[in-house]
């Protein structure tokens, strides 16, 4: 007989003494139906509501391959040739992929997720009852990894899912997965909300995803989280998963961060969010104790942009924000959220801890401003940074790049495959410094560096929170 653990052994107990007591009992005694509309309870309703508005998305991507010649995939060859690009041949290979989308529009206005779609030449949308149309993109927004999309129904209204707060979900709400998993076909989980406002998930500043243990697997990716009055509180996005297939935890993107998306995308032009213009970090337990904090919580201000609106509220750094209109802060990531899901124009209430005194303050939001203009600029010439695009930095480009901080100069937005700057090592995203001892500090200013003629070159790079430091002789 197999023995019992102690913890066994002290519940199996508890219980017995409940039963012998009555304390208690009643409450968890199980009741069998007491009637035929109990036995009828279902989430059927519920499903024939929701599910018409979740569509399969299918997807063609055209990518170019080079391939070895068979002659020279001989071990002999190889020995002499090696690896050779002149020795291979150019191949273009179809790739085919599948995912979910939610119907947010009857007039034909799609949301799914942004890598559902990425890089696709053809977007097929298919909707539950089979008819299939062809898809444009409307906007992307790979910080949020959502995508927009229309279809063209002609006059006819097409199903549509209302939009939650989802500001409004609690842990143990009931939630369903609509989706195409694996291609099988449209399908319907059922589960609860596990936890929420999760972060870390990706490198994204602005995901904090709802967890839900409703099986969300490969191909549900942008299909609809509905809640149990059938409206949509989350777009699912990724699973944790060692096997590729639902380990009980998944996570969307929250209701709230999709109507912004739809909001920006739908109206036309370039996709702006509420800026709050200013930057922390996590307070931890080191920092709460050195300040007297009863316990680690909000986010440490380290940086405020001169005149921007956390300025003119009246926010300094050294201050700690600990929520957002009422909804607790912790980590950057979900101040960046908080802020994000408000409206450009409207305000937001800071509750916040200066030297032990609590503040309230009221921040006026607005849009980043284009400050100094980002004069996009293509390199090119007989200097180590051929082929790199270049911008200057100000807040309306750090905000597109998901930067969480200000720091003004010139960088590297894109490189050119087998260009100069790309052999030399330079990436999108670094920090042109220093040249030849001359600091960079806008893109006329690099061009007119760039110009003269050297016999050296000696470049000071920032990566990430380090600089680097390249010396190139001509």
């Amino acid at each position: 007989m197999r023995r019992l653990p102690a913890i066994a052994v002290t519940c199996v107990g508890l219980i017995v003494a409940m039963v012998a007591s009555g304390a208690g009992f009643a409450e968890a005694r199980k009741v069998a139906p007491s009637s035929r509309p109990q036995l009828q309870l279902s989430y059927a309703p519920l499903v024939r509501k929701a599910a018409p508005a979740v569509v399969n998305i299918y997807t063609k991507k055209l990518v170019r391959t080079r391939q070895a010649l068979p002659l020279f995939n001989d071990p002999f060859f190889r020995r002499f040739f090696g690896n050779e690009p002149g020795l291979t041949v150019p191949r273009e290979q179809v790739q085919n992929s599948l995912g979910s989308g939610v119907i947010v529009q009857g007039t034909g206005v799609i949301v799914t997720n942004y890598h559902v779609i990425e890089g696709a030449n053809e977007i097929t949308v298919v909707l539950a009852d089979r008819r299939e149309f062809e898809a444009k993109i409307l906007g992307t927004d790979k910080r949020t990894d959502l995508a927009v999309l229309k279809v063209d129904p002609g006059t006819e209204v097409l199903p549509t899912l209302e939009l939650a707060n989802s500001d409004d979900l609690e842990v143990g709400d009931i939630v369903l997965a609509i989706g195409n998993p694996f291609g099988v076909g449209q399908t319907v989980t059922s589960g609860i909300v596990s936890a929420l406002s999760r972060s870390g998930i990706n490198s994204s500043d602005l995901s904090l995803f709802i967890q839900t243990d409703a099986a969300i697997n490969p191909g549900n990716s942008g299909g609809a989280l509905v809640d149990i009055d059938g409206r949509l509180v989350g777009i699912n996005t990724a699973i944790y998963s060692k096997s590729g297939g639902s380990l009980g935890i998944g996570f969307a993107t929250p209701s709230n961060m999709v109507r912004t998306v739809i909001a920006g995308t739908v109206r036309g032009g370039h996709l702006v969010r509420s800026w709050l213009g200013a930057w922390g970090q996590t307070v931890t337990p080191e920092i709460a104790e050195s300040i007297a904090m009863s316990r680690p919580q909000g986010v440490l201000i380290r940086q405020v942009y001169p005149n921007g609106p956390a300025a003119r509220a009246g926010l300094v750094p050294g201050d700690i924000v600990l929520d957002v209109d009422g909804h607790e802060v912790n980590d950057p990531k979900s101040l960046a959220y908080r802020i994000a899901t408000l409206k450009i124009g409207g305000t937001a209430k800071l509750k916040v801890l200066r030297k032990q005194l609590d503040l309230n303050l009221t921040v006026s939001l607005q849009a980043p401003p284009e400050d100094p203009p980002r004069m996009v600029t293509t390199l090119s010439g007989e200097h180590p940074f051929a082929g790199a695009v270049v911008a200057n930095m100000s807040p309306a480009l750090a905000d597109e790049m998901g930067l969480r901080a200000f720091d003004a100069g010139v960088y590297i937005l894109k490189v050119a495959q087998q260009s100069t700057a790309a052999r030399i090592g330079f990436r999108p995203g670094d920090k042109v410094v220093k040249i030849n001892e001359k600091s960079v500090r806008s893109v006329a200013g690099l061009a007119n560096i760039l110009r003269q003629a050297v016999d050296r070159w000696a470049i000071s790079i920032k990566r990430g929170n380090s600089i680097r430091n390249v010396v190139i002789d001509k």
